[in-house]
């Protein structure tokens, strides 16, 4: 079960963010309604909340799952692949050096961003990606190893990171859409399948035995509520005119 994350503000710098989904420029205005419903989400559904000021240095930094991997036990501060990124995980660490008692860092030459990194109990799938490669990747499974963990690396094909394509809604269930669905890593899973037509959906999140799932993809919420699992569905529009998804928007832990 989760109990807190953390979020941060939109900044109006977003309306310039990294995007390649040809979808316009973000409503500012619109993005900030939408993420208060994101926290009331989060917050309804037992979490305790820190929303971190609006960093304006950086139009992608509401996008916080990227920049650190929270676990049980300790944080890994991330080296984001996105040059226009880097920098926005130094504060992150200051916050969350206050929470956790370990932090580790991902080094260059590697780059890794966590919206490349499922976790599946101690198990983490990383996702090689335009974000994450190889280096990145064999530093955190290194971390992993020394606080008890695991990991292990898969080719992300077509996707901006692994998590666009498959998440974990625990009790052994994934939900993935077409490029992850049969990928040889996840044959011990059930699995429960996006429409192509949806491939958005396929970035949902589990929080204490609901899924969020984003607005507007009806086909993929009936079949994650005909699997048994509650859903609460969010309007995401003006996040996935930037490539993000839910799980983009909070560090859950």
């Amino acid at each position: 079960m989760f109990t807190k994350a953390i979020v941060r503000t939109p900044c109006p710098e977003m309306i310039h963010g990294i995007t390649s989904a040809f979808l316009g420029q973000p409503n500012y205005r619109l993005a900030l309604e939408q993420h208060t419903g994101y926290v009331g989400a989060l917050r309804s559904l037992g979490l305790d909340v820190m929303v971190l000021e609006a960093d304006n240095r950086f139009p992608d930094s509401v996008f916080v799952e990227d920049v650190a991997l929270c676990t049980r036990e300790m944080a890994v501060i991330t080296q984001p692949g996105a040059p226009s990124r880097r920098g926005e995980e130094r504060e992150l660490a200051g916050v969350l050096r206050l929470i956790f008692k370990h932090l580790e860092y991902i080094r260059p030459p590697g780059t890794l961003e966590a919206g490349d990194v499922m976790m599946v109990g101690n198990h983490c799938y990383i996702g090689l990606s335009d974000r994450t490669n190889r280096e990145g990747a064999d530093q955190l499974i290194s971390i992993l190893s020394n606080h008890g963990m695991s990991g292990e690396k898969l080719r992300v094909g077509g996707l901006l990171h692994l998590k666009s394509g498959v998440s974990y809604l625990e009790d052994h269930v994934l939900l993935a859409g077409k490029q992850m669905f049969d990928h040889p890593s996840f044959t011990c899973f059930r699995k429960i399948g996006v429409p192509e037509e949806e491939a958005y959906a396929a970035n949902s999140i589990w929080v204490n035995g609901t899924v969020l799932v984003p607005s507007g993809f009806p086909r993929t919420r009936e079949r994650i509520e005909n699997a048994g699992i509650k859903t609460v569905a969010l309007q995401m529009s003006e996040f996935m005119k930037l490539d993000g998804g839910l799980s983009c928007l909070s560090l859950r832990y």
